[in-house]
């Protein structure tokens, strides 16, 4: 078996259909899809169902509702496949997706993992009193040295790790835009899959253990964002919390700042990388400073929003340590952050748009976007 796709789900009817389509649409026959239903209640069974004359297609339920890592690792222990993708359930693969991953593979020699790019989708509803959906091509801004297909060396997917402990991703986290062999799954020790984030550990922990790695600047999926996905539940109290405790989250540690729970989680994760791979990031420590910054910008954007008063916005900034604060001017003191900045603070208004995806490509209306509207708003 060439490819394996895991669709671990728990209640995504409304996105599932146009997912599980994308996949078994293709004209491929060495994959399998592997479905595993995390005691949906919605009627995604049904859905899942329908697919049930295609050979191609296993699936699997939960009998009680189990976290999303354990669900993951489960799909993942289902599969047979030489090469393992991870898709979500309002995610879309578009077509001609394995035979070009095909091709690559085989003009690289069967490399170890490859990433490549594709869109953003974000559904209606997901962004505050906005009725329409939004888009973003690509999907994420790669660096310069990164613009045509080559063979990574070494050194190069170290350091993509090491950047992401100054909190600087240099590849997207989310799981769909890379492809990972068996092979260098099996050089791991323990679960594939860890909490916080299971897909950010593990794409981390594979870029670690791998000798060939590879990028294409094909754009091969569309990533959903819709009112169920964990980065739009960051603004509500109430919902993030019981995502924490599906995702099976336990954000504590010393130095913790209140503030963004994607940055907190990184945090979890990153200390969590570092324990688990000691001899290749004995030198690689979280960068205080760059933490401290990136929960200043979202300190400053919740008051921007009207989500906290000036009082509450004052009161954060008195967490900060003397030491921190320092730390904060001088992590601050260049170009980009001096822009981001400025930005943040001197605009008069910020949109429910620009908040909702702020510091990656802007999104545009998928009117703007035929095709791509055509591929995924039926749903």
């Amino acid at each position: 078996m060439k490819f394996s796709v895991l669709l671990p789900t728990r209640n995504g009817a409304k996105y599932l259909k146009i997912c599980i389509q994308s996949i078994l649409n293709q004209s491929y026959d060495d994959m399998e899809l592997i479905v595993f239903d995390n005691a949906n209640t919605d009627g995604s069974g049904l859905i899942i169902e329908s697919f049930s004359n295609d050979d191609r297609m296993k699936h699997y339920k939960s009998q009680t509702v189990v976290s999303v890592t354990e669900n993951w690792n489960n799909a993942l222990n289902k599969s047979s496949g030489d090469y393992v993708l991870m898709i979500g359930d309002d995610d879309y693969l578009l077509p001609g997706f394995f035979k070009k991953l095909e091709l690559i593979i085989e003009r690289n020699n069967e490399p170890d993992g490859i990433t490549f790019n594709g869109y953003s989708f974000v559904y209606p509803g997901v962004i505050k009193d906005s009725k329409t959906s939004f888009y973003s091509d690509p999907h994420f801004e790669y660096e310069d040295y990164l613009d045509r297909e080559r063979l990574l060396p070494n050194y190069f997917l170290k350091s993509i790790v090491e950047s992401m402990f100054s909190f600087r991703p240099r590849v997207p986290l989310n799981a769909l835009p890379h492809l990972w062999s068996r092979k260098v799954i099996n050089r791991l020790e323990g679960d594939l899959f860890r909490a916080p984030y299971p897909d950010h550990f593990a794409l981390n922990a594979l870029l670690l253990k791998a000798k060939s790695w590879v990028f294409s600047p094909e754009k091969l999926y569309i990533v959903g964002v819709t009112p169920k996905s964990y980065g739009t539940l960051v603004f509500d109290s109430q919902e993030q919390e019981k995502a924490k405790n599906y995702l099976g989250i336990d954000d504590d540690f010393s130095g913790k700042l209140p503030g963004n729970p994607l940055i907190n989680n990184m945090h979890v994760w990153l200390e969590l990388l570092k324990e688990n791979y000691p001899e290749s990031l004995e030198k690689i420590n979280i960068s205080r400073s760059n933490y401290v910054k990136h929960q200043v910008y979202f300190w400053i954007s919740q008051y921007r929003l009207k989500v906290i008063s000036f009082g509450r916005l004052l009161k954060l900034f008195r967490r900060l340590s003397f030491v921190d604060m320092i730390k904060l001017i001088s992590v601050l003191w260049d170009k980009k952050s001096l822009q981001s900045m400025r930005m943040l603070i001197t605009k008069r208004k910020l949109s429910a748009v620009e908040t909702f995806y702020y510091g990656p490509k802007p999104l545009k209306d998928i009117n703007d976007a035929k095709e791509l509207y055509d591929k995924v708003i039926s749903v």
